[in-house]
């Protein structure tokens, strides 16, 4: 924790994120937001500050998950996990199945969810490069990389820039194991004490419920933070992120992030989670 014993929270800027966590920072909550120091970067910078043990309370993509599985647990709400909202393979031109292979690829991470998903569909793929996700759509257009793996915002601009989809490694997942996917969750130290952590993930659950009903008090919150101003975007984001799983991840998106995670044992990409990966 921090030198005045305040706990770490740590989120991205993505308005997915912003929305979900808004009404809690902002105090529209129960919870304390005084108690907090807010830590906001990009969803790889919180994957890497969480594998350091710097941050108490944080969102990482589940790819890392099993990394610091022995100091963290999964909170119930606060996920990005669905249907329909997977990483999107892109490029400039037409790239057929068998050409895939031999793609230099831009990734948003190596611990992101997207890379691990590319990693089990597309095993063959070995030329990667990390960039920060917001410039994976530039990368690509300026041939610096061959494809690049697209999340968040970009899922919904790499059209208008030109770009075509090779694969929607989303829909594959949910074609192969009829589950949907799941991309990021919440995590907190196991050491924090159990009723800090339970009632900090049911003030988490209230601040989506709240941001679902009334999002107008928390909009320029989410705005001022999006790396996508035109505001149809923002809420397609929101839309496509945010859902019933966000407010409680229930048995179904445990059992999604668990087939996961041992897909990604299985294949030698992640190690063995252990048992008790949620906090009950």
């Amino acid at each position: 924790m921090s030198s005045a014993n305040k706990i770490q929270l740590a989120f991205s800027t993505c308005p997915n994120d912003t929305f979900m966590f808004g009404s809690l920072v902002l105090g529209h909550t129960d919870f304390n937001p005084s108690g907090f120091d807010l830590i906001m970067k990009d969803i790889e910078i919180l994957n890497t500050m969480a594998a350091d043990h710097k941050t108490d309370i944080s969102k990482i993509s589940f790819a890392s998950y099993p990394f610091i599985a022995k100091d963290y647990q999964i909170i119930s709400s606060g996920s990005a996990l669905g249907y329909k909202n997977g990483p999107i393979l892109v490029s400039r031109k037409k790239v057929y199945p068998d050409e895939i292979k031999d793609l230099h690829v831009a990734i948003p991470g190596k611990l992101t969810t997207a890379n691990l998903l590319l990693e089990i569909l597309f095993p063959e793929v070995k030329r990667k490069s990390v960039f920060i996700f917001s410039d994976i759509e530039d990368v690509v257009m300026d041939n610096e990389c061959d494809a690049g793996l697209i999340i968040h915002e970009n899922r919904f601009t790499y059209q208008k820039k030109g770009l075509l989809q090779i694969a929607d490694l989303g829909e594959l997942w949910e074609k192969e194991f009829d589950m949907p996917v799941p991309l990021g969750g919440i995590v907190v130290k196991r050491k924090l004490p159990y009723s800090q952590k339970k009632a900090f993930e049911k003030a988490l659950s209230a601040s989506i419920g709240m941001a679902f009903k009334n999002p107008d008090p928390i909009w320029s919150f989410i705005k001022k933070n999006a790396k996508e101003m035109d505001d149809e975007v923002i809420q397609a984001h929101i839309d496509l992120y945010v859902n019933d799983f966000s407010i409680d991840l229930g048995d179904k998106g445990k059992e999604a992030i668990r087939l996961l995670l041992n897909k990604g044992a299985e294949k030698g990409i992640l190690p063995v989670i252990p048992e008790d990966i949620f906090l009950t």
